[in-house]
Formats: structure tokens, C-alpha cells, sequence
């Protein structure tokens, strides 16, 4: 004779059951991809807040203030100068105490600037607040997220970047918003607010940030297989873990990246902040319209990012970036010739389809060539090349503009120089790991 069943309750499910299921759905997701969408949304503010909207800026500031384009270009390429020279000491720093302090102290400096931007009287006042603003963007952008995402991704890695710098192409398309705002309630609260904004999102954000995917007690990298998991994999482990910073610096292959990317950057930066100038001023848009066009760059920059992360990972970077290169100088020379909308926009679409594609391939390249070993500190040195390249771009663009009362002299240098330098990619050859001497 069986025993008789128990009656048993049906309750409903506690929260810490349900919590628990909401952490074992989570867990399904690698976790790398949570870094990928907290840099997603720091790009997208930073684009939409600061480098995409300088230009608008300038603007107002020089129709208030009167002063020159050199001079309002020198803030820019001092943040370049900036952004070099701190390069290195970020790589420093991430090696030693990690990627958060770093982050939090760089959101605080970015918000602060933008307040104490709004207060400002003279060129030293804006120098200076522009500068906080600068470091407080390195110290918790761009860089940090790109060497914590190298370490937590290999063979999805040009994807992953792609999906990070997303962020920021997208945010670009909010300089229409930022444009507005700036039209309706003036520059000085726009740019307060700004400030608000960049600390209140900011600082969660960082809590998103794990340095590595090992104290994280996740896989080791993104379903690829590590010599910790696969003896048979063993003899690769130095292949691995890659080159040191002397090791690398010893390659033609860093210099030629360097100097790649930074041929790159003297058109980037000249359209960053010159293009709503030449737009307004030489062929007659207004501020809403020439924000317009620099809504269809981020939108085809859009465009680059997405096709960057589906062949990223498949064809050779070196030939990609040296497309890429061909778009930027043509696109440049439309709009310095530009005689009709079709060439504005022409540009709008070549420009930015080869930003979008080019740019994670520059972070992508370096990590396939040197590995992760020493990432953070290949990637701080080379930024003290590329550096020059961001600085010489506006002010070339500026100079030879109030030099000669237009742009299309600064320009068509700039395309030219861009386009010898794309030969640099050619040469970059893959360099072989240096073999260890046995202990």
C-alpha cells in the first residue's frame, strides 16, 4: 500500500527565487558585451556633448567673442596635444591600479569642465576649462574602454570595438539636438547642463567596468581557445600574450600604424572643427543646416561602423584602412570645392562610411599585431605619434583660412598629405613574436 501524497501549496515564487532566475538569465551573456554597451553610451555622450558639438560652438563663440580660427583651433589641438602626452602615463596608470580610478576621476574633471565653461570671460578662461575637459575625456573614454574591451575579446574583437565606437557615430546624431539647445537657451546653459548630464550618466557607467576577464572569474576570452584550457595549445602561449612595449616599439609595424592613423586624423580633426565654419560662412547654410550635414557624417559613419564589425574580423585591416584613406581625402576635396548640396552631402557620406570603418580597425590591428601583453602602454606610446596628426589638422585648416579668406587651400593640403600617408598601411607587415631566450 502506498503512502498518501502530501498536499502541497502552490505559493507564489519568493524575490530571491526570481532574482536568482534574472541572474541565471544574465549569466548566459558574456559578460564582455556589458563593457561593449557601457562604452557604447560613454561614446555616445562624449560625441554628442563635446567633439562632435565643438564645432557648433565655435561658431557662437566666435560670432560672440571675435576671436580668430587659429585661435579657437589651437583649444582643439591642444586637446590632441593632450590626449598624446597623456597616452603613455594612462597606460601607466591602467597597468597599476586599473581602469575605474582612472574612469571616475575623468567623468568628475569632464562635468566640471563643461560647468566651469559656462562661466567663461576670455580666451585663457576658455583654454583652460577646455583643458579639463580634455583630460577629464581621456582619462575616462575612449582609451580605457578600448584596452579593457582588448582584453575581454579576441576573436570577436573588431566587432566588439565596432560596437563600442557605435556609440559615438550614434551620439553624433544628436548635434542637431545639441544645436537646438544651443540656438534656444544659449551656449552657457548648454553647456552647464552638458556638465550635469556627462556625471550623472557617467559615474554608473563606470561601475560597469570589470579590468579583465579573468579576476572576473569569466572565460578567458570570447569562446576562443587559451593555452590554460587546451594543453595541445601550450606552445602557443607566448603568441598570446604578445609583444612588450620595447619589443613592439622595435617593430617597423607600430610606426607605420602610428603614422597611419595619425595621416588619418589631420582630416578627422579639421572636419571636427572647421566643417560648420566652412559651411556657414563660405557657402551660406545656417547653423541648423550645417548641423544637418554633420548629421548625415555620423549617419554614414553609422553605416562604416556596422560594416566594420562584419568584415573586421575577416579580410585584412591593412587594406581596409587603406580604403578607408581614399574616402576621407575625396570627401574632403568635395566639400572644399563644393558647389551644390550633392557635393556637401557626397562628402557627408564618404567621409563618414570611412571613419566609421577605419576607426575600431586602428585599435583592432594594433591588438591582432602585438597581442594584449602590454596593450595599454603600445596604445598610450602610439598616441603620442598620432597625436601630431590631430594637432596639425585644424591648425593648418585655420591658418591658411584667415590667411587666405576661405578653405579650400587648408583643405586640399590636408587630402593630400591624408592620401600619402595611406601608403604607411600598406607597409605595415604583421610582425613575428620575438622568441624568448630559455630560463
Amino acid at each position: 500500500m502506498q503512502p498518501p501524497r502530501r498536499c502541497r501549496l502552490r505559493t507564489w515564487p519568493s524575490w530571491t527565487s526570481r532574482r536568482h532566475r534574472l541572474r541565471s538569465r544574465r549569466s548566459n551573456v558574456y559578460y564582455g558585451w556589458w563593457i561593449v554597451a557601457a562604452g557604447f553610451l560613454n561614446q555616445g555622450l562624449a560625441a554628442a556633448l563635446l567633439q562632435r558639438s565643438y564645432g557648433a560652438y565655435v561658431t557662437l563663440l566666435q560670432a560672440e567673442f571675435g576671436w580668430s580660427k587659429a585661435a579657437l583651433s589651437g583649444a582643439f589641438s591642444m586637446q590632441q596635444v593632450e590626449n598624446g602626452l597623456m597616452g603613455p602615463v594612462q597606460g601607466w596608470l591602467i597597468d597599476r591600479f586599473g581602469p575605474r580610478l582612472s574612469m571616475r576621476v575623468g567623468v568628475v574633471l569632464l562635468g566640471a569642465g563643461f560647468m566651469a565653461f559656462s562661466q567663461v570671460e576670455s580666451i585663457t578662461g576658455f583654454y583652460l576649462s577646455y583643458l579639463c575637459m580634455a583630460i577629464g575625456a581621456s582619462l575616462s573614454g575612449y582609451f580605457p574602454f578600448t584596452v579593457v574591451i582588448v582584453n575581454w575579446f579576441e576573436r570577436r574583437r573588431s566587432r566588439a570595438l565596432s560596437t563600442m565606437q557605435l556609440g559615438g557615430a550614434i551620439g553624433g546624431l544628436l548635434v542637431v539636438v545639441v544645436a537646438f539647445a544651443l540656438e534656444t537657451f544659449g551656449w552657457r546653459n548648454t553647456a552647464f547642463m552638458s556638465g550635469v548630464i556627462l556625471i550623472a550618466l557617467g559615474l554608473p557607467l563606470v561601475q560597469l567596468v570589470r579590468p579583465d576577464p579573468t579576476q572576473a572569474e569569466l572565460m578567458a576570452a570570447d569562446g576562443a581557445v587559451s593555452a590554460a584550457t587546451d594543453p595541445s595549445s601550450a606552445g602557443q602561449a607566448r603568441q598570446s600574450d604578445g609583444f612588450t612595449l620595447r619589443e613592439a616599439m622595435r617593430s617597423p609595424a607600430f610606426w607605420l600604424i602610428s603614422l597611419g592613423h595619425g595621416s588619418a586624423l589631420l582630416i578627422v580633426s579639421a572636419v571636427n572643427v572647421h566643417v560648420i565654419l566652412h559651411l556657414t560662412e563660405h557657402l551660406g547654410y545656417s547653423l541648423a543646416l550645417a548641423s544637418l550635414v554633420v548629421t548625415a557624417i555620423n549617419a554614414a559613419q553609422i553605416g562604416g561602423t556596422l560594416l566594420g564589425g562584419v568584415i573586421g574580423d575577416r579580410y585584412d585591416k591593412r587594406l581596409i584602412a587603406f580604403a578607408c584613406m581614399a574616402g576621407h581625402a575625396v570627401g574632403l576635396l568635395l566639400v572644399a570645392f563644393a558647389v551644390n548640396a550633392v557635393m556637401v552631402f557626397a562628402f557627408a557620406a564618404l567621409h563618414g562610411m570611412a571613419w566609421g570603418l577605419r576607426g575600431p580597425m586602428m585599435a583592432a590591428i594594433r591588438a591582432d599585431y602585438f597581442g594584449r601583453r602590454a596593450y595599454s602602454s603600445i596604445l598610450g606610446m602610439s598616441s603620442v605619434v598620432t597625436m601630431f596628426g590631430s594637432i596639425l589638422g585644424p591648425i593648418v585648416a585655420g591658418v591658411l583660412a584667415d590667411i587666405s579668406g576661405g578653405y579650400q587651400l587648408g583643405f586640399t593640403i590636408l587630402a593630400v598629405l591624408a592620401s600619402l600617408g595611406s601608403v604607411f598601411f600598406l607597409l605595415a607587415r604583421r610582425p613575428a613574436v620575438p622568441i624568448e631566450a630559455p630560463v
